[in-house]
């Protein structure tokens, strides 16, 4: 294994021999250092150091050949030359995708883990580098590189990151606090022994085996904390604390009994301040955090921290899901976390994690930039509308391809991580449905059917307007349930979609037009044409005869309400003798009549309602215009209630022209008079602007 960092470090100084670090030293000592922090300050093995030399010869100088490293090797490699092409913008919501970005370059984690060993390398030598340089440097490092070697439980890089990222950015404070710490640092080792002391007897004295942590606030930490509370160095009650650590068995009542008499041993010693108790054995944090914090005062006045836990609370806290980083209120995503935690596993663990057990990064995401290096997040296997629709909904609907490296690739391209997308348009392109099986994010789906159903709604407004005039021209009505038998006659599912077929000639007009004919067919003009079974089956009585309907004693006849106008127990009406379907009853009003009564005067029938109403029901049709508002359905079904009739169905369609709402409500009602009083209460109603029988 020595064998294969030799001769990785061989290609390296061989690629990187006449490169220079900015003081003018070879290049070959930045790989150096960091191969140094992998191997000894994180314990990573050989074939990670031997990627570290590989990624700095090959990010270099591209053409350098490495082909015949491991395969493990190479992939270190990759996902190390794909992380140092990252330049996070100055944003935090960018910084937590570039964090994520950088996780999912690391197919095998240890590649995170070494990225981070290098950005150490660099800060502890950032004098180098000129100030442009530095500063962007500096703000990778907040932005990235410190939460992930938090999140990863590095403490000791992290803690120095902050520092060092602290002595630049705010040199004088850093020097500051710095200075402070050192000035009290004999006052405060003598402070830790003077309080552990007593406690410590009391302790012992009672059987309990525990053990100590004690840690000093890095200067950065310390200088947050001046920020966040806005006092000074002296007012920052925990600049170090002190940890009991009690070894027991993992039962929680015995637990928490044991951590709470150590607590009672330290308020008995000690002042507590009880405003600053945080009580998470009762009641642990969601994600798992257990531990009891106290901040108790001395004799003389001094504050310190108190933390109280059980080895099993410890480590759930140091390396679980409840890590620092979690508790301190930073929330990460259930995978990642899940990851980073596989992870450390693997870190503490090195001799139990095969190469092929290593955990994978999540792959339900994509990674992708725009020409200008703008970071677009998408789900796994978007293509290259789905990219369109993310950047702007316009751009999405004009989208004819895309280059990709330079090469052009159409709209149902897949993207893969790191691709650099150009989107490519036309002022002529429109969506169409095939798009929709096309993309797989929810945005580029809803904003295409958007523009589907808006460019089906113009369609359909040219439709109704053709519709309408040849309806005039011809002299007849089209009412809404007629409409509606059309429609499943042709297979549409709603008018909008009928409309829309009529404009773009799918269905010839002329159709309509013998369909409103046909449900009114009456006998031919010359008897002496008509079939026997049609002369059979015509009522041929005299305009003088009277069809009383309902009448018991009416014998042999066939009679139908008209569905053009759906006549009700009460209504002035007439029949009409039709070829094989008997008389159909119209009201005086149908919008037919008077079409009827001029071409075929001696089929028109007299009829009259007996005198005592049916128990019968009747349809009928209302439509409403009202302006869009909710409480107007409410209302209207509250009137309906009111009434002895019945609601078949209640369709609420939007009038594309005035953008007012056109209710249809179908009625079973048992007399007109009862189907007035519900159409009088519902005229009166706010918001509703007309009402009419139809």
């Amino acid at each position: 294994m020595e064998d294969l960092v030799k001769r990785a470090r061989e290609v390296a100084l061989a690629a990187l021999a006449e490169d220079l670090r900015h003081n003018g030293e070879p290049f070959i000592g930045h790989p150096d250092g960091v191969a140094a922090i992998v191997r000894d300050e994180i314990g990573l093995p050989e074939e990670c150091i031997a990627a570290v030399y590989l990624h700095e010869a090959s990010r270099m100088h591209p053409e350098t050949d490495i082909s015949a490293f491991p395969k493990d090797v190479l992939t270190l490699v990759d996902g190390l030359n794909k992380i140092s092409t990252i330049k996070p913008k100055d944003t935090r919501l960018e910084a937590e995708n570039y964090k994520r970005l950088i996780v999912q370059y690391s197919t095998d984690p240890r590649v995170t883990v070494i990225k981070i060993a290098d950005r150490l390398e660099v800060m502890r030598n950032l004098s180098i580098f000129p100030k442009s340089s530095r500063e962007q440097k500096q703000l990778e490092t907040l932005m990235l590189y410190i939460p992930l070697a938090h999140q990863l439980g590095l403490y000791n890089i992290k803690s120095e990151l902050e520092d060092i990222y602290f002595k630049f950015s705010e040199p004088e404070q850093y020097r500051t606090i710095k200075n402070k710490l050192a000035a009290t640092a004999p006052y405060r080792e003598q402070l830790m022994k003077e309080f552990i002391e007593p406690l410590k007897e009391k302790i012992d004295k009672a059987g309990i085996k525990y053990k100590l942590k004690i840690r000093t606030k890095t200067a950065y930490s310390i200088w947050r904390k001046m920020q966040v509370q806005k006092v000074p160095f002296e007012g920052v009650y925990d600049v170090f604390a002190i940890r009991f650590i009690i070894d027991c068995e993992p039962d929680r009542k015995l637990e928490q009994d044991l951590c709470w008499k150590v607590y009672s041993y330290v308020t008995e010693e000690y002042e507590p301040d009880t405003k600053r108790l945080r009580d998470w054995l009762t009641n642990p944090k969601p994600n798992g955090y257990e531990s009891l914090h106290i901040t108790v005062k001395n004799a003389q006045g001094h504050y310190i921290e108190v933390q109280i836990r059980t080895v099993r609370m410890d480590e759930t806290a140091e390396s679980g899901l409840a890590s620092h980083w979690s508790y301190k209120g930073i929330k990460g995503e259930q995978t990642l976390d899940k990851w980073l935690s596989s992870v450390r596993f693997a870190l503490e663990h090195p001799t139990e994690a095969k190469p092929e057990d290593r955990p994978m990064a999540p792959s339900d995401e994509i990674f992708v930039f725009t020409p200008t290096g703008e970071l677009r997040i998408l789900r796994a296997g978007s293509t290259v509308l789905d990219f369109a629709f993310n950047i702007h909904s316009g751009i999405g609907c004009r989208c004819t391809g895309a280059r990709i490296g330079g090469k052009a690739v159409s709209i149902r391209e897949k993207l893969k991580t790191g691709d650099v997308v150009e989107i490519l348009t036309s002022k002529n392109q429109k969506p169409s449905a095939d798009w929709l099986g096309w993309v797989v994010t929810s945005k580029a789906r809803t904003k295409i059917r958007q523009q589907l159903d808006e460019a089906q709604r113009k369609l359909a407004a040219d439709g109704r307007e053709l519709v309408e005039r040849r309806l005039k021209n011809w002299k007849l009505e089209f009412p809404v349930e007629m409409q509606g038998e059309f429609c499943k006659k042709h297979g549409y599912d709603g008018l909008i979609p009928m409309y829309a077929a009529i404009a773009s000639g799918e269905v010839d007009i002329a159709e309509i037009k013998e369909f409103i004919i046909g449900g009114n067919q009456p006998v031919q003009d010359n008897p002496a044409e008509q079939s026997e079974e049609a002369k059979r089956s015509a009522y041929t009585g005299t305009g003088d005869d009277i069809l009383v309907l309902g009448a018991k004693d009416v014998k042999g006849l066939q009679y139908k309400m008209a569905r053009c106008c759906n006549p009700v127990f009460g209504d002035d009406v007439f029949g009409f003798v039709t070829r094989g379907e008997g008389i159909k009853i119209h009201r005086i009003s149908c919008p037919n009549a008077s079409r009827l009564f001029e071409k075929y005067p001696y089929r028109i029938q007299r009829v009259v309602w007996q005198e005592t109403q049916s128990s019968g029901e009747f349809l009928a049709t209302l439509q409403v215009l009202a302006e869009p508002d909710r409480t107007v359905m409410g209302s209207i079904m509250d009137i309906i209630s009111q009434f002895r009739v019945s609601m078949r169905s209640f369709v609420v369609g939007t009038n594309t022209r005035t953008g007012d709402d056109e209710i249809t409500i179908k009625l079973l009602v048992p007399s007109n008079s009862e189907l007035d009083k519900v159409i009088s209460l519902v005229g009166k109603i706010k918001h509703v602007q007309r009402v009419r029988r139809v």
